[in-house]
């Protein structure tokens, strides 16, 4: 039988998180990586209730993908002030009370705008992001999830959404970079990285307890689970 190691680093580092002060975790990623998917599986495991965001609710996101260049800006600006709205009404109606599973942290939006706008449109968005994320609740965990590209690209395709039709592979490359780079900094709150390339939360239920068992051990600072198989 296949064994599941789990590579923690800096778990010296940070206090041992409590699940009952766990309020707020938010699941983050590329295109593809089965944010969604993990959210939803984590909410019933905890007992809590689970936040997505509607891309498909953004009227510029198809044309997005046509024309990145043309229609950028407006895909930002949108996708910037749906969330923060979204974020602002969970606050004020208290839902952070009990365990809230997001599947995006507020800054994901930075991650794209950075690739996608121009210097002008960034530093006009940058303006309008500073100014609303004094306001966000911060989560009290962030889980990245990875994928090798080939991993990401099968899973976009399998699920067949209209809209991600034309996606090319070079800008999936551009914003698996881009995260990569955001999340070698990033310092906000605890953060969990992920490597999913060989792990199916959803069809193996074993892989779903392993990473349950490690986000209930885990401690404040970067940790990183990568799951491998020994023979």
């Amino acid at each position: 039988m296949a064994a599941i190691h789990t590579l923690t680093f800096f778990e010296a580092s940070g206090i041992l998180m409590n699940m009952e002060k766990t309020q707020y975790i938010a699941v983050e990623g590329p295109i593809g990586v089965g944010k969604t998917s993990l959210t939803e599986l984590l909410a019933i495991e905890f007992d809590g209730r689970h936040i997505f965001e509607n891309i498909e609710e953004n009227p510029f996101i198809r044309n997005f993908y046509k024309d990145r260049q043309k229609h950028a800006f407006q895909t930002q600006l949108f996708f910037l002030l749906s969330r923060y709205q979204q974020q602002k009404d969970l606050s004020q109606q208290g839902l952070f009370n009990r365990v809230t599973v997001a599947d995006y942290i507020f800054a994901k939006d930075r991650i794209f705008a950075h690739l996608n706008l121009d210097d002008n449109e960034l530093s006009l968005y940058e303006q309008i992001y500073k100014l609303l994320d004094a306001r966000i609740t911060k989560p009290d965990l962030v889980i990245y999830l990875q994928a090798e590209p080939r991993v990401l690209i099968e899973r976009i395709r399998k699920r067949n959404k209209d809209y991600e039709k034309d996606i090319e592979e070079s800008y999936l490359h551009d914003l698996i970079e881009a995260y990569n780079n955001f999340f070698f900094y990033y310092k906000e709150t605890p953060l969990l990285v992920v490597n999913t390339t060989d792990i199916d939360f959803v069809s193996r239920p074993h892989d779903l307890s392993n990473l349950v068992r490690e986000i209930r051990t885990i401690r404040g600072g970067v940790h990183h689970y990568i799951p491998f198989v020994s023979r």
